[in-house]
């Protein structure tokens, strides 16, 4: 009698823990997720109950981040820690492979409830007239083409289910303002910005919410060799008013609340994760 009643208290207990959880039984796909904020994200959404769909070009982390255990893929990650994910590689500055993602979270779990939009590249270090064609190509190919692709699969997903999706947009403080070095990539998250609020604007009406997410400089292999530049950290320092890089955990949560039901009323926002870089002066 008394295991009996031992099992049925673990039982409940686990029961409440899971109906705690703010992203309990949704399905999320997170592109650009082997690495960085996508695997912040999607670990964060794993732990929220959430069934991850990976997705990047490589399996496991890039070089040169910040990652805990990197020696470990993401989405084996997260079955180590009692999650549920699938790996599914994809460049999304394809079309046909972006769409191949879409059709394989569905066939996996069965629905799409969630769709992050992560995955970018960043060229920097240049002025405008330095940077090649090739370099123009890549940057809107990956951040313009891969941020439409992505949400325009995810939208007619939601569509054909027709009980709504959410849709978030890592857009970055680049698509908000002006920074030296990096004019193509600046570029790419402004049109970004606008798309999502574009989609907010046309698919509201059926109950699909997009947003996006502005992040400051975030400790990710993307930024490691500024990171490593010490006039650059000190200059960061004075230009923030909380004067300390962004973890890319930072993100995640941010991106936890607007895919939860705590945010049932957000909608078209760009939740900026800037230690305040948006109210200081030039970077």
């Amino acid at each position: 009698m008394k295991r009996v009643q031992a099992h049925d208290r673990k039982s409940r207990r686990r029961e409440a823990e899971q109906s705690m959880k703010r992203l309990q039984g949704k399905v999320a796909v997170v592109t650009g997720s082997s690495s960085g904020i996508g695997r912040a994200i999607a670990t964060r959404f794993a732990q929220e109950g959430a069934k991850i769909v990976v997705s990047d070009v490589r399996a496991t982390p890039r070089e040169g981040g910040f990652e805990e255990e990197a020696s470990l893929a993401t989405a084996d990650l997260i079955v180590k820690r009692g999650g549920e994910a699938v790996f599914v590689p994809c460049d999304v500055s394809s079309h046909d492979e972006v769409r191949a993602l879409a059709e394989a979270a569905v066939a996996s779990y069965g629905r799409l409830d969630l769709w992050v939009n992560n995955a970018a590249i960043r060229r920097f270090g240049k002025v405008a007239h330095e940077y090649s064609d090739d370099d123009l190509d890549q940057t809107l190919n990956v951040n313009v083409k891969g941020t439409y692709f992505g949400s325009v699969e995810a939208i007619k997903i939601f569509l054909s289910q027709g009980d709504g999706g959410n849709l978030i947009n890592i857009v970055s403080t680049s698509g908000l303002r002006g920074h030296p070095r990096q004019a193509l990539y600046n570029t790419s998250k402004g049109a970004t910005r606008l798309l999502t609020m574009s989609l907010a604007t046309d698919y509201g009406p059926q109950g699909i919410r997009v947003n996006g997410i502005c992040p400051t400089f975030v400790k990710t292999s993307f930024t490691r060799s500024e990171f490593d530049d010490t006039d650059f950290q000190q200059s960061l320092a004075q230009g923030l008013p909380l004067g300390r890089w962004g973890e890319a955990d930072d993100v995640a949560k941010a991106a936890v609340y607007l895919a939860s039901d705590e945010s049932s009323l957000v909608h078209g926002h760009l939740l900026n994760v800037d230690a305040g870089e948006t109210l200081s002066r030039y970077i």
